[in-house]
């Protein structure tokens, strides 16, 4: 597969990526726990897009060092130039004579990653499960692969990857294992990948620390700290191939070889990153009960939405997210009943609607295509992209009707297999796939396509099939009818209910109107045990709720949460509850523990809390 560039210009990155194209990059690095932070070198086959016409190569860099550059060989001029906030600085190397028209350069790069790596999270040995060893693991999306390397920090050019990453304890990178018995220069042992299938910056991956593996499927192995892989294990080898099995039948085979998962320390800021190879993912998905296994189904359908088929710029995000949570609710639909996709789009449709109350109904990233220019693209981060786009392309599939548009599933994802595209040509290609289909082109006559590309707030609330939330939204108006009514509370009311059920109950709760009483959000935890869950979905939803309704007994359980659990999914929405009912106490929360979060994350907060 070839190397690929969208012409579409991508306002988040400073490289010239219309000039020369980054086909190859191996990266060289050690990874040095003691200083924290990775060092060696990045070579990039960067192939000339005109004849001689341009005499420098810009790269993206942030908070990096740069020691030397050679292009062939040779050593070249090269600066950094000044800072353009939010996106760093570029790095100019002077080619004299520029290059012919396909012409290839090899560009050889030394660079150190420093403290104000966005992109990298050291961890001591008191940060991990068994407090043996440190650990540290990287999480590029959106613009963040820049402050490990020079690069072409656009999902708008996919190159392939070698990975040799020398290090005193195992380590995963976003490709194929190749070796892992060979020794460094340094003495520590080298670890060695292979990405034969081009990709984005943003899905450049290392994690290095006290890890094992075991095999959770024919062609998968789960892996995570040695006192939490058995749990991991069982948690995961149920579904992980059915899921593949699923997911393939809807699309076409999948392309990367091994499916991996690798369950990452709290501290990691997302419920997982579809790094290809390696799935990272959060530990809160490690339920004991199978219940948020979901996270998986997502990850791994990213392998097509995403990872194959990409967003050209991070303004047209809703082509990833969109179409993964879309296909994330088909392999559902698959294993579990039609039921379960729409019982899963009503959890979504509450995630909906609480990002753009937050943002505010007419914010501009409240919209699908969203405007970046000038722009970080972590402000702009929210469910939006992942449910909107998700409605978007249920409607569109109910427009047609589902037999039409399974058969356009495929084809979109062969059309742009190995590409990168934004949503005009997304409108372009199922407009033309449906040309010869008289009733089909009829029907998308009718679609607005300005409005759900450019409207902001919440679309149009689709008929969801409610036989799956039905008895919890009756449980929900019976509570909502305290203090007055009869209603008595006691264990058996959820005793039939799944975990993701009590999440839609709870949802329910908190988007009334009317807050329970402070005294019947404390019995409502008594009565259930709900502040004791090992479900963190479970749990931190009664905390929020326990807050909208000021009952005290929700802080402390609230804190302690806050101090375990680093995704953002959890700990954004804890500390606005927090934060409205005692600013004082959120603050000197944060204080405590953000040290414990991610940069990414530990940004947010801070934007959260100030805001």
């Amino acid at each position: 597969m070839a190397a690929t560039i969208k012409t579409a210009h991508d306002p988040n990155t400073q490289s010239n990526y219309k000039h020369w194209l980054s086909t190859h990059i191996t990266v060289n690095f050690d990874i040095l726990f003691d200083q924290q932070k990775l060092a060696g070198n990045v070579v990039h086959k960067i192939k000339s897009l005109t004849s001689r016409e341009s005499r420098e190569i810009l790269l993206d860099t942030r908070y990096l060092h740069v020691g030397d550059v050679k292009i062939d060989g040779k050593s070249v001029q090269w600066e950094i130039l000044p800072a353009v906030e939010p996106y760093g600085n570029a790095l100019k190397i002077s080619i004299e004579e520029g290059a012919e028209l396909g012409q290839l350069v090899e560009v050889d790069i030394s660079v150190e990653t420093t403290e104000n790596c966005t992109a990298i999270q050291w961890l001591t040995p008191t940060q991990t499960s068994n407090k043996k060893h440190p650990y540290m693991f990287s999480q590029c999306q959106a613009i963040h692969a820049r402050s490990i390397f020079p690069c072409q920090d656009t999902p708008g050019v996919k190159s392939t990857f070698d990975f040799n990453i020398s290090s005193p304890l195992p380590v995963v990178a976003s490709g194929v294992p190749i070796r892992s018995d060979a020794e460094s220069a340094s003495g520590k042992q080298l670890y060695q990948f292979r990405q034969n299938v081009p990709i984005p910056s943003y899905l450049f991956a290392v994690a290095s620390g006290d890890i094992k593996d075991a095999p959770i499927g024919p062609h998968s192995v789960v892996v995570t700290s040695p006192d939490k892989l058995d749990e991991c294990k069982w948690e995961l080898e149920n579904d992980t191939q059915k899921f593949i099995d699923a997911i393939e039948k809807i699309v076409y085979p999948y392309v990367w070889g091994q499916y991996n998962v690798l369950i990452l320390p709290p501290s990691f800021p997302y419920g997982g990153m579809e790094n290809p190879i390696f799935t990272f993912a959060t530990p809160s998905i490690i339920s004991k009960d199978r219940e948020n296994i979901d996270v998986i189904a997502h990850e791994l359908a990213h392998s097509w939405s995403g990872n194959l088929v990409t967003n050209a710029s991070w303004e047209h995000f809703w082509l990833n997210e969109g179409w993964t949570v879309y296909l994330e609710r088909r392999i559902l639909a698959a294993l579990h009943g039609e039921p379960y996709r729409h019982f899963s789009a009503i959890i979504g449709w509450k995630a909906l609607s609480d990002a753009v109350e937050h943002f505010g109904q007419n914010h501009e990233f409240t919209k699908l295509v969203v405007d970046l220019k000038g722009k970080d693209p972590d402000d702009a981060f929210s469910s939006i992209p992942y449910e909107k786009g998700f409605n978007f392309l249920y409607y569109l599939e109910t427009l047609v009707g589902k037999a039409k548009f399974d058969k356009f599933i495929p084809h979109y994802f062969t059309v742009f297999k190995g590409k990168s595209l934004d949503s005009f040509e997304f409108k372009a290609t199922l407009l033309d796939f449906f040309a010869h289909d008289a009733d089909a082109s009829e029907l998308l006559s009718t679609v607005d396509w300005d409005t759900w590309f450019y409207s902001p707030g919440l679309p149009p609330k689709p008929d969801f099939d409610t036989s799956l939330v039905d008895v919890v939204y009756t449980l929900a108006e019976k509570w909502l009818s305290l203090p007055g009514s009869s209603f008595k509370p006691d264990v058996s009311d959820i005793q039939d209910l799944t975990a993701n059920q009590i999440v839609v109950f709870l949802e329910k709760l908190l988007l009334s109107d009317k807050p329970l009483s402070a005294d019947s959000s404390k019995l409502l935890g008594d009565v259930y045990g709900l502040a004791k869950s090992e479900n963190i979905e479970v749990s931190n939803l009664y905390f929020q709720v326990g807050m909208q309704s000021n009952d005290e007994s929700v802080i402390e359980p609230t804190r302690q949460l806050l101090g375990q659990i680093g995704r953002m999914k959890f700990v954004r929405p804890l500390y606005r509850g927090l934060k409205k009912m005692n600013y004082e106490l959120a603050v000197a929360t944060f204080n405590e523990y953000k040290s414990f979060y991610h940069p990414i994350c530990r940004g947010m907060v801070e934007k959260d809390l100030l805001g």
